[in-house]
């Protein structure tokens, strides 16, 4: 367990947290209530997927913020989706033997104050795996920021996912990732 001002890093039950977290993300994210009612059939099947980590970050008792992951396979739909993007970029390894990063959300009066690098850090620390992918919105954003200062790169970019009007961004990363506050994360 890891210890914030105010916040601490915890595993969470992502089935019976679910609920609470996809609130979280809506907030964070902007989601319409229509929107957070289709994910929650989804969160609950990746709860089921072997090797699933999620974390909750607990202020008060409080979900202020979660994230969670699995080791990447083929065949599951995100990566069928990023295939083509990656291969024509020349990174279709990096679907395989990865951690993929699948949701990380924090409540905006949490965000700027490392909630979000230690849940994504903790994450990939517990994964088990040499290397991490993620997709984000294809813009400049506190979370890009925040993933490029971890160690993460561009491997694909303006991926159209179904259903989604804003291209997307794949990123990769060597794992441990780095400092965000290290001297290498600010040369760059």
């Amino acid at each position: 367990m890891k210890q914030l001002t105010e916040v601490t890093i915890e595993a969470i039950d992502l089935a019976a947290w679910a609920p609470t977290a996809l609130e979280v993300q809506a907030v964070a994210f902007g989601l319409e209530p229509p929107e957070v009612a289709v994910r929650l059939p989804l969160v609950a099947r990746h709860a089921l997927q072997p090797g699933v980590i999620a974390l909750g970050a607990m202020s008060g008792g409080r979900l202020v913020g979660f994230g969670y992951g699995m080791p990447n396979l083929r065949e599951h739909w995100w990566s069928t989706v990023i295939q083509p993007y990656l291969e024509a970029a020349g990174h279709g390894d990096w679907l395989d033997g990865v951690f993929a990063v699948t949701e990380l959300h924090v409540l905006p009066e949490f965000q700027g104050r490392g909630v979000g690098s230690a849940l994504i850090r903790t994450l990939c620390e517990r994964s088990g795996k040499d290397r991490s992918i993620l997709s984000a919105i294809d813009a400049e954003t506190p979370a890009r920021r925040l993933y490029r200062a971890l160690g993460y790169q561009d491997l694909a970019r303006a991926v159209r996912f179904p259903n989604t009007v804003r291209p997307y961004a794949v990123m990769g990363a060597q794992l441990p990732l780095r400092s965000p506050h290290s001297q290498d994360a600010n040369s760059r």
